[in-house]
């Protein structure tokens, strides 16, 4: 049977997070190892819990669909960084990584799904395995937003974020919508929206 890596973004705010690693292999550009991501704007709810949340709820959905699950973590409590989760999504025989994360941005009417994938110019993947991202990434946010509803922000290609360059099994990076946005960030805390937004991904 086919598994799935999950991979909730970002972590706990109890490790230091000021250590660099390489953009990609071979890189001598650095980033930050991992980050503790954005907020609700209103709840204060920190992305790296809605993530974990959304992050079961999307494993329990597809294990009862007969799939394999691989859980980068299952706490906010872990110092895995961005490199590291995608070696450790490799070696665990994972088809697939799915990082969930949530967007934020200055302007607070700007809401939305979006999935991040290489661009045909990244330096450190295959074509072919570039490809094969780019096509997850585009099947990821037409279910998600089908079954969401959400406006349709597309795919976003970016060759900036360690944790597709890592990768080396395709990998998307799924931005649920934005914290910044007070219908949204409501919304996505829902039980209801957060059962939509995991069929949508499982579908």
């Amino acid at each position: 049977s086919h598994i799935i890596g999950i991979d909730p973004g970002h972590q706990g705010p109890n490790v230091d997070m000021s250590d660099l690693e390489p953009l990609g292999p071979g890189s001598t550009e650095m980033k930050a190892k991992a980050s503790t991501g954005t907020q609700g704007t209103f709840s204060g709810l920190p992305e790296y819990q809605l993530n974990l949340d959304v992050s079961l709820k999307l494993r329990d959905e597809l294990e009862a669909r007969g799939y394999e699950v691989y859980m980068i973590r299952e706490t906010n409590d872990v110092d895995i960084s961005n490199a590291e989760r995608a070696q450790l999504a490799a070696e665990s025989g994972a088809d697939i990584l799915v990082r969930i994360h949530a967007n934020g941005s200055d302007n607070t009417s700007v809401a939305g799904a979006l999935t991040m994938a290489p661009s045909t110019a990244n330096p450190y993947l295959s074509q072919e395995l570039i490809a094969e991202c780019q096509k997850l990434s585009q099947c990821i946010i037409t279910t998600f937003c089908a079954s969401t509803g959400a406006n349709n922000q597309g795919v976003y290609q970016t060759d900036e974020m360690s944790g597709l360059n890592w990768c080396s099994i395709p990998a998307t990076i799924v931005e649920m919508g934005y914290m910044t946005n007070p219908d949204e960030e409501t919304r996505m805390q829902t039980a209801e929206y957060q059962q939509q937004m995991v069929t949508g991904i499982a579908d």
